[in-house]
């Protein structure tokens, strides 16, 4: 399986570095634009921004957490939902498969745009492969995720198999890889991995899977091919300062690495 390969931002990039930043990854032939969601910016703006600036370019959420931002606050307009995917996640709610089951039959209501969900366990994958368009994975080494993207397809089909599923397509499978393409941008994933092993909910993850969370980044263009065992990557950009200067230098150096993994 060959996976189609995009770029993830954060929210809080600023909007002139959007603008210009989305035409140069659709130029170099990335698959998507993801930009997560976190306080301190919205990443459906950051999508508005990348669509008025492309005309193929995908433009994907990942993920908006339903416990801050309920699925009826979210501002819709201006995201073309054929190049749109809505990630959403349920943060840290007391009944995640509730609240996220309702995001999902909420947005169908309003948008024809692809719905991927958030997951780190098995029920939430199960969910998402009855319900949506596919799940987002975090953090996971390349076995974990080839394991997980099974995990997802095989119930996928047994839900087509049993008239359960509420989708007409096999769910994908997208994997979220926190990448560096320049040495000054280690401190940077330290930082990062940090960030995440402080997480209880992600702590717990990497313990169940024996796992370390540096063993699931990305650091050199031979790594690339490890991640090819989902349907899509997205080389989640990890730079000293997040100028645009050194995402550009990330899009192209790590559109190298695609091509020669092509």
């Amino acid at each position: 399986m060959r996976a189609a390969v995009s770029i993830g931002i954060t929210c809080t990039t600023g909007a002139e570095v959007v603008r210009a930043l989305a035409p140069r990854i659709e130029r170099l032939g990335f698959s998507a634009l993801w930009i997560n969601d976190i306080p301190g910016g919205d990443s459906l703006d950051g999508l508005r921004i990348a669509a008025s600036a492309t005309e193929r370019l995908g433009l994907a959420t990942g993920v908006i957490p339903l416990d801050r931002r309920p699925v009826d606050s979210l501002d819709l307009h201006g995201l073309p939902a054929a190049r749109t995917t809505l990630g959403i996640g349920s943060g840290r709610a007391p009944r995640p498969l509730a609240l996220v089951r309702e995001g999902i039959a909420t947005l169908r209501a309003v948008t024809d745009a692809a719905v991927v969900v958030g997951a780190l366990g098995p029920r939430m994958r199960r969910l998402a492969a009855e319900r949506a368009d596919g799940v987002l994975l975090n953090w996971l080494t390349p076995q974990a995720a080839r394991d997980a993207a099974a995990e997802l397809h095989a119930a996928g089909a047994r839900a087509a198999g049993d008239g359960s599923t509420h989708v007409a397509r096999p769910p994908r499978a997208v994997l979220y890889v926190r990448t560096i393409a320049e040495i000054d941008a280690r401190p940077a994933l330290q930082r990062e991995v940090e960030r995440y092993e402080s997480v209880p909910s992600y702590a717990a993850n990497f313990e169940r899977l024996g796992m370390r969370p540096a063993d699931a980044t990305l650091h050199a263009a031979a790594g690339l091919a490890a991640f090819d065992v989902v349907d899509e990557v997205v080389l989640r950009a990890i730079t000293p300062t997040n100028s645009l200067a050194e995402l550009e230098r990330f899009v192209e150096e790590t559109a190298r690495w695609r091509s020669g993994a092509a």
